[in-house]
């Protein structure tokens, strides 16, 4: 029988008052606590919660998504890798793709973001008219009197003259975009040389001490694209794990080796990153395995996944890195670019 039973059995209760019962039953609680019940089984239960605890301290898992959340960010901004190493030589990317909303300018600001977190210098040279690469990165490009990638290609002023330092990083740099940048390729035309402007610009860096430098190309293959192919030896073709990812790649294919064959001998797409990635679509690995497929290797292990944290953080002129180190989006772009360190360049581009 239990305590409570021989509570409610208790011949004073019943013959007191109800007022009396209350003060009678108090008194027996006060006198006779209960015993737990299970006791030996909340024992175990006890343990089990050590053990589980000891498992999330070993393998470093988090469970809730703030611990996780907080768990990348750590990862992120005091990154436990091994330090990345300088390139024997200065690399030097053009980013392109003629299909719109594939995360060109997105990879381009976050890969040279990630890479100055980690003590290297970045540049990114922003050659889309729309400027979003310049203000992802703090630089604002309506003040007056600032010079820009138009200025540069035209001749006007020298590429060390227009750079500017990111605030987010003293080790990130950009030479930003301006709305003339929308009538270059109309003055472009009449120039000579005019597929080689930006090459010839870019000769300045060999007196700037810059790691990596990214070219942000505008959704056209036009000239502002062409300058971009012809300054730069290795080209990433970011595509998107969505539907009709492919259309218009190989079109770009088709350009590119153009461009290899008559104006940059050296040019090769040396890396592929799939963008916007879902795993909860069979759509988004079907397209990844076709990429895949298509171009190999070239494609990094790594995945962008779709992200509202990715598609916020321009709207605060920051990159992913500085606006959420902790999403998922921050640290796909971390592993990816030390992916892309990681990787050698093509022998035709050493020595």
């Amino acid at each position: 029988m239990s305590s409570l039973q021989g509570w409610v059995d208790t011949p004073a209760l019943w013959s007191a008052s109800l007022t009396d019962q209350s003060a009678l039953l108090s008194s027996e609680i006060q006198k006779t606590p209960p015993e737990p019940m299970f006791r030996q089984e909340a024992y175990y239960d006890a343990e089990c919660v050590v053990e589980m605890n000891v498992s999330h301290e070993t393998t470093n898992e988090l469970d809730t998504p703030i611990g996780a959340a907080a768990e990348r960010a750590m990862r992120v901004l005091h990154t436990t890798y091994d330090p990345l190493c300088r390139p024997c030589h200065r690399r030097l990317f053009t980013i392109a793709n003629q299909k719109g909303g594939v995360g060109k300018t997105t990879t381009a600001v976050n890969l040279a973001a990630a890479l100055a977190l980690q003590g290297l210098k970045a540049l990114v040279i922003d050659l889309d008219p729309q400027g979003n690469a310049s203000t992802a990165l703090g630089i604002s490009n309506r003040q007056s009197r600032v010079f820009s990638s138009y200025d540069v290609l035209i001749g006007e002023v020298s590429l060390q003259t227009a750079l500017r330092c990111s605030p987010y990083n003293e080790r990130l740099f950009c030479l930003p975009a301006a709305i003339d940048l929308a009538g270059a390729e109309i003055e472009l035309v009449s120039m000579v040389a005019r597929e080689n402007r930006l090459r010839t610009a870019l000769t300045e860096l060999n007196d700037l001490d810059f790691d990596y430098v990214f070219i942000d190309c505008p959704p056209s293959l036009g000239l502002l694209t062409i300058n971009a192919l012809v300054a730069a030896p290795e080209v990433i073709i970011p595509i998107q794990c969505e539907y009709y990812a492919l259309e218009g790649v190989s079109q770009l294919m088709c350009n590119i080796e153009m461009v290899k064959a008559h104006l940059n001998p050296q040019l090769e797409v040396t890396t592929v990153i799939l963008t916007m990635y879902d795993g909860r679509t069979k759509l988004a690995d079907q397209v990844a395995e076709e990429v895949r497929r298509y171009f190999g290797t070239k494609v990094l292990q790594t995945v962008i996944p779709r992200s509202v944290k990715v598609s916020e953080a321009p709207g605060y002129s920051m990159t992913i890195i500085d606006y959420d180190p902790g999403s998922r989006g921050a640290m796909s772009y971390l592993d990816a670019s030390r992916e892309l360190a990681e990787r050698d360049q093509p022998p035709s581009m050493k020595g």
